[in-house]
């Protein structure tokens, strides 16, 4: 049998979804710790909503990981796992996401150290998502999520801190989660309080996609400046979508909502917006604020590899 070397077999969790202990050791609520859970799921966008002890939030204890992660390790490894994609809270890093965090919160600093040297202890390679559906709350309080332009250069702040810190131990990356989810519900990724029949939705998710984006290349640009040898990835969510019938007009309506998603992948990859991205922006009649800075860039720095998942 042919072994194929460098292949990475393991999975993948996230912070928000295995860590709990939310509001322990420095760190201060993601816009992820607002969901609810159980009958009351769809009640998950309430951002900004004080926390109500008597309402279930999944995210608080999940599975305990933030103090069992060391059995949970045991268990990969025993499986036969050689990688572990996982994320590291941003809340975690930064309580107020850097607005007014003096220095990075050394408590947080020291779990992802602790996991990812097990981890490596056990022969698995840590892959690391730097956010994954979570935004601080602090955040969504000041901008409203990614709707504005600070949030890109709060987020370099925590991408050149956690670079500098795990560089000699992570050197495989991704800059968001399933970033084309916002297409279908802008409260994860981009931390957008708006639901898809608004009227507002396409001006202000393609706005958020950008700056996203912009964001995006810059960590690639840090990473590979930071970490030697090392690799930023894109994330989809493979939500393909095929035609209903061979008739043309349902092939059409197919293509031009697979390019809303192809959109991510084709900027990110190939360094620049698909020559389609103006008869999206026509259709939303969008005036984004796009400035040459950022085009240079998405140029300049477009991701090394690109990663999905598919359901």
């Amino acid at each position: 049998m042919r072994i194929l070397e460098n292949f990475l077999w393991g999975g993948a969790i996230s912070a928000h979804q295995c860590e709990g202990a939310y509001n322990e050791d420095g760190k201060k609520p993601a816009t992820a710790d607002t969901m609810l859970g159980g009958d009351l799921r769809t009640h998950w966008a309430s951002f900004g909503n004080p926390i109500d002890g008597n309402l279930y939030y999944p995210t608080h204890r999940a599975i305990d990981f933030y103090h069992r992660y060391k059995e949970d390790i045991a268990l990969f490894k025993e499986m036969g796992f050689n990688a572990l994609r996982v994320s590291i809270a941003w809340s975690r890093i930064f309580p107020n996401g850097g607005l007014d965090d003096e220095k990075p919160n050394e408590q947080g600093l020291q779990f992802y150290d602790d996991l990812f040297d097990e981890l490596l202890r056990n022969g698995i390679e840590p892959v690391v998502t730097i956010t994954h559906y979570e935004t601080p709350l602090a955040l969504y309080e000041r901008y409203g999520g990614w709707t504005h332009r600070d949030m890109i250069s709060l987020f370099e702040k925590y991408c050149r801190v956690i670079f500098t810190r795990y560089k000699d131990k992570v050197k495989t990356w991704i800059n968001f989660n399933e970033i084309n989810s916002m297409m279908f519900v802008g409260c994860l990724g981009p931390a957008i309080k708006i639901g898809r029949n608004d009227p507002n939705f396409g001006p202000v998710i393609y706005q958020a996609a950008h700056y996203m984006m912009t964001a995006g290349a810059i960590a690639t640009k840090l990473c590979h400046e930071i970490v030697p040898g090392s690799k930023m990835g894109a994330m989809l969510g493979g939500h393909k979508i095929y035609a209903y019938s061979c008739d043309p007009k349902d092939q059409l309506m197919a293509m031009f909502e697979n390019e809303k998603q192809y959109y991510f992948m084709d900027t990110m990859m190939n360094g620049e917006y698909p020559y389609y991205a103006g008869r999206l922006w026509k259709q939303y009649d969008l005036h984004l604020d796009i400035r040459e800075e950022d085009l240079r860039l998405l140029k300049e720095n477009p991701c090394d590899y690109l990663s999905f998942s598919y359901y």
